[in-house]
C-alpha cells in the first residue's frame, strides 16, 4: 500500500552501536554497524539510561537518526543500550538470519547441489559442467605403407559413455606425425564408430579429411591438432578413432607416428607422444 510520508520499518529489532556520553550533551545520533538509523516512532524503541528503562516521549524524543533525552547527560551517565523495535504489529520483514529455507516459497530441490534461480526455483548448475573426461595416450610408434584408403591408427581410439542424450563430447587429439619431405604425405579424419566426422565437404573424387599434412623434414615429427565439439546424441558408448592414409604414390610411401622418418639413434632426433581425449559437456 502507499504511505504519506516515511514508509514505517516493519519487524527489523536492530541494537544499536555503544553511545558515550558527552557531558552537558541531551542529543546522540543512533547507528547500527556504523550506519545512521531511523526508528519509527519513539514508542518503537527501548531505551536504557544508567541501568533504568526510560519513558518514550517523556525521558527522550527522536527525530530522525537523532534521539534527544529531557535533560542534559553528563560525565558518569551511562546509555545502555537502544534497542529499535521496528513495527511490531506485523512481520514484515523478518529479522537478520532468521529465515530456513523450509520457510521459503521457492520449488525444487533445496540441498547442497542447487541454487536458488530469479525464477524462484532450486535447479542444479546449468550447461556447461564438466561430466566426465576420457583419455587414450600412445607413446609407441606405428607406421602405414603404401596404403590409400583410410586405416586406423592403432591405439588412437577412446571410448565413451554419455550420461544424457543432450550431452555434447568435446574431442581434443594430438598426433606426431612424419612423412617423406616434399614426396608423400598423410590425410587423417576423426571418427565416431565407423563414420567421419568433422571432415570437409564432398567435392567429386578429393578427400574428406579433417586435415593432410606432409613433412618438411625429414629428421623431425609435426604435431598435429584435432579440436572438435560433436553431438552424438545417444547414451550408449562411443568410440571415437583416429584414421589416416597416404597422399602420394612416389616408390614404396611411407608415413609415421610418433617418430620422425630417419628415427636415426641421435640426440637431434626424437620419439614422441600422442592422445586422444573426450570430454563430456552437460546440456
Amino acid at each position: 500500500m502507499a504511505y504519506i510520508g516515511r514508509e514505517p520499518t516493519i519487524g527489523n529489532f536492530q541494537v544499536c552501536d555503544a553511545i558515550s556520553v558527552v557531558n552537558g550533551q541531551a542529543a546522540y545520533t543512533m547507528q547500527v554497524s556504523s550506519v545512521n538509523v531511523v526508528p519509527e516512532t519513539a514508542n518503537h524503541m527501548i531505551v536504557s539510561l544508567n541501568g533504568v528503562i526510560q519513558a518514550p516521549g517523556s525521558s527522550y524524543t527522536v527525530s530522525g537518526s537523532t534521539i534527544t533525552f529531557a535533560s542534559n547527560l553528563v560525565t558518569g551517565d551511562v546509555i545502555d543500550f537502544i534497542h529499535i523495535l521496528g513495527s511490531v504489529l506485523d512481520l514484515g520483514v523478518p529479522s537478520d538470519s532468521t529465515v530456513s529455507l523450509a520457510k521459503l516459497t521457492a520449488t525444487g530441490t533445496k540441498d547442497a547441489t542447487t541454487f536458488l534461480r530469479g525464477d524462484n526455483t532450486f535447479a542444479e548448475a546449468g550447461g556447461g559442467k564438466i561430466l566426465q573426461v576420457v583419455q587414450t595416450s600412445k607413446t609407441d610408434t606405428t607406421s602405414l605403407t603404401d596404403t590409400y584408403s583410410f586405416t586406423d591408427i592403432s591405439g588412437m581410439s577412446v571410448s565413451i559413455t554419455p550420461s544424457a542424450t543432450s550431452s555434447k563430447i568435446l574431442i581434443l587429439s594430438t598426433l606426431n606425425i612424419a612423412s617423406g619431405a616434399a614426396a608423400y604425405g598423410a590425410n587423417v579424419r576423426l571418427v565416431r564408430d565407423s563414420t567421419g566426422i568433422f571432415i570437409g565437404d564432398a567435392a567429386s573424387s578429393r578427400v574428406q579429411a579433417t586435415f593432410s599434412t606432409i613433412s618438411v623434414d625429414n629428421n623431425f615429427t609435426f604435431p598435429q591438432t584435432i579440436n572438435y565439439l560433436d553431438s552424438p546424441s545417444t547414451t550408449s558408448a562411443t568410440t571415437y578413432k583416429i584414421q589416416w592414409n597416404i597422399t602420394y604414390d612416389n616408390g614404396t610411401p611411407i608415413i609415421y607416428l610418433n617418430r620422425s622418418v630417419t628415427d636415426s639413434d641421435a640426440a637431434t632426433n626424437a620419439r614422441t607422444p600422442s592422445s586422444i581425449i573426450a570430454i563430456e559437456v552437460g546440456a
